[in-house]
């Protein structure tokens, strides 16, 4: 069942998303060469729990850090540790959630270490304006579809394939929640969307195909080939005066 909000309940998840864009924009600002993922992680860590909140991911379903950080070929869900150190020109992949007061905030991006290529800038690029071409059609009348078809057009505009075996979803009280909200679909189709639905929406790309495995860790995700995957979301609500996205940073 999808979890219509109420007022109070879209300003604990603004409190929550507040902490968790918070978070992200340090963990980006800390992407540099030679730092390794698990000092990332601690960082992020920190500070929500210096905020006064938790990490939504740390121990759900028993992933065992505060954020995942994917590298590369690494689509989501990777896990930090001492001994992955970024690289001049990784592709470094952030997603964060922050619990606090009953609900979550979720949200990620990607950030590249060093120099970029063109090619890498570009996958960036597209994965973001992905995300904003579907929140374009997060509007009264419209259905889900009308929002995943926008993000797959943007996408295989730009000659880069949606990674369709993970989605985006609702998010208030629990980190997952109805509905689901694919990053390719039909116009037309799909959940009518409602005043008061929670969504974190969450384009995942690759630079080739898309088709996806997950390691020996039973968490991290990367692309069969090899190919480059890129990673953006932000936590919305639908409101009578159109779309507010809940993580922000300052």
């Amino acid at each position: 069942m999808i979890q219509i909000k109420s007022a109070e309940q879209i300003e604990k998840m603004r409190a929550a998303g507040r902490i968790t864009a918070q978070a992200l924009k340090l963990a980006g600002e800390n992407v540099k060469v030679g730092i390794s993922t698990a000092e990332i992680d601690t960082i992020v860590r920190e500070y929500i729990q210096k905020n006064g909140a938790t990490p939504s991911f740390l121990g759900y379903g028993g992933f065992p850090a505060s954020c995942c950080i994917s590298i590369n070929s690494e689509v989501i869900h990777g896990i930090p540790s001492p001994s992955r150190v970024i690289a001049c020109g990784d592709v470094v992949k952030i997603d964060i959630g922050a619990y606090l007061d009953g609900y979550h905030g979720d949200c990620a991006d990607t950030f590249i270490a060093g120099i970029a290529s063109e090619e890498k800038l570009k996958l960036v690029e597209t994965v973001r304006a992905a995300f904003w071409t579907g929140v374009e059609q997060l509007k009264l009348g419209n259905r889900m579809g009308d929002v995943s078809a926008a993000i797959q057009a943007t996408v295989e505009s730009a000659e880069f394939d949606v990674v369709k075996k993970f989605i985006g979803h609702g998010i208030g009280a629990n980190l997952h929640e109805e509905p689901e909200v694919p990053n390719y679909g039909t116009v037309g189709r799909g959940t009518r969307l409602a005043v008061g639905m929670t969504l974190a929406i969450e384009p995942m790309i690759a630079a080739g195909s898309a088709d996806v495995r997950v390691l020996e860790d039973d968490w991290t995700v990367v692309t069969v080939d090899g190919s480059l995957a890129a990673h953006f979301e932000h936590t919305v609500v639908l409101t009578e005066n159109g779309v507010e996205i809940l993580t922000l940073a300052d």
